[in-house]
């Protein structure tokens, strides 16, 4: 991994090197973990500041607090850390302003990722700098991912499809959704753990499955992202799970999501859910290189159209380090697909209450079509229990 991340940054530095940009303030997580091959555990927006500086001909600098100093070096390629302390003149102020030099004129930033105390900091100590953005830099290189990156997204597929198992056995009358959530945290850590060994830079990566589980039921099923509570299954309840906050690995986040229902399915909600999967299956087999991303969308919303619902909900959306990366299967992105990029492609339809029908998988882009990164049935659902 660390080998990639390295060529990585030294492919940016030449993209770098080809626009003038003489250097760079990364401050997202993802970035940082996708060119230096770390992450911290507390993140910026608790006050305590990691960054990556990368200079389009020399080596890049890490600015990261003290206490975390010695597991940033041991799980980075970038040799050059600049540790910063909460008092005395060694603040992280210092340590950026020392990297950027005093004649920054160009200040290159990823403008909707960069945390407001160091925005301010910025904007005081350069207050001539023009601010430019990064960020359409970096994403373009993340946009095909490699062989390797693709088979860490598989691995995080076998992690979610092990999640989503936990989740179907867990279903019962009169079962409460946290129970459901401990089952599928417990199964997708287990199986997390069977792909990492107390080695090297993967002793650094932690099995445990973590955030709150996204998780709908009963009357509360359309209330997108409600998270699991005590309530009890009920028959004929239907069940959601979404796993797009969860079902992620060595920092790669995929979307993953099913539809259950307790013991039986009405009519109404069988039609609901058999037109939102009749929709993200016509939206994958439209997916091939060559294609336009808005025309997969389209694919979708012509079976939604057919089956008499109307839908506000993106098809997809392009995967990798963050939750959210471009291009979007949507009306509008004229992306050509290419082999090598990663989707979640999705079937939403939300009525009202318990009325509501939706899938989700992860797919990568091949040469003749798609292969899917997930893997559960697509089909009417109902709970074991």
């Amino acid at each position: 991994m660390l080998e990639e991340a390295k060529a990585r940054t030294q492919r940016l530095q030449d993209s770098m090197q080809q626009r003038g940009i003489a250097r760079a303030i990364f401050t997202d997580e993802a970035s940082i973990a996708y060119l230096a091959g770390f992450w911290g555990y507390l993140g910026i927006e608790f006050g305590r500041p990691t960054m990556l500086v990368v200079e389009a001909e020399s080596a890049p600098t890490i600015i990261t607090p003290l206490m975390e100093s010695e597991m940033v070096g041991a799980m980075t390629w970038v040799d050059q850390i600049q540790v910063w302390e909460d008092v005395g003149p060694r603040s992280w102020q210092a340590a950026l302003g020392a990297a950027l030099g005093n004649k920054a004129a160009d200040i290159w930033i990823e403008r909707n990722h960069i945390p407001a105390l160091v925005r301010n900091y910025l904007d005081e100590a350069f207050p001539n700098a023009r601010f430019q953005d990064i960020s359409p830099v970096l994403g373009a290189q993340r946009v095909i991912k490699s062989p390797l990156e693709i088979e860490i997204m598989k691995q995080a597929g076998q992690i979610a499809g092990a999640m989503m198992a936990a989740a179907h056995d867990s279903l019962a009358e009169g079962a409460p959704e946290y129970e459901s959530a401990l089952a599928v945290i417990q199964a997708g850590s287990r199986k997390a753990a069977s792909f990492l060994t107390d080695s090297g830079w993967e002793a650094f990566v932690s099995p445990m499955i973590h955030n709150l589980q996204i998780l709908q039921s009963g009357a509360q099923t359309s209330m997108v992202h409600r998270r699991a509570s005590v309530r009890r299954y009920q028959r004929f309840d239907p069940v959601y799970f979404c796993f797009c906050n969860m079902a992620q690995f060595k920092q790669y986040k995929l979307g993953f999501d099913r539809l259950f229902h307790i013991s039986d399915v009405t009519h109404e909600a069988q039609r609901v859910q058999e037109a939102a999967i009749a929709a993200q299956q016509a939206a994958i087999a439209a997916i091939r290189p060559g294609v336009l991303a808005e025309d997969v969308a389209a694919a979708a919303g012509a079976v939604y159209q057919e089956r008499g619902f109307e839908t506000g909900y993106r098809t997809g959306r392009s995967i990798g380090v963050s939750y959210l990366e471009a291009p979007e299967l949507k009306a509008g992105d004229k992306t050509v697909l290419q082999p090598g990029m990663t989707f979640a492609v999705d079937g939403g339809i939300s009525l009202d209450g318990a009325t509501a029908g939706r899938i989700g998988d992860s797919i990568v882009v091949t040469e003749s079509g798609c292969e899917y990164l997930t893997d559960y049935p697509r089909q009417i659902l109902l709970s074991k229990g």
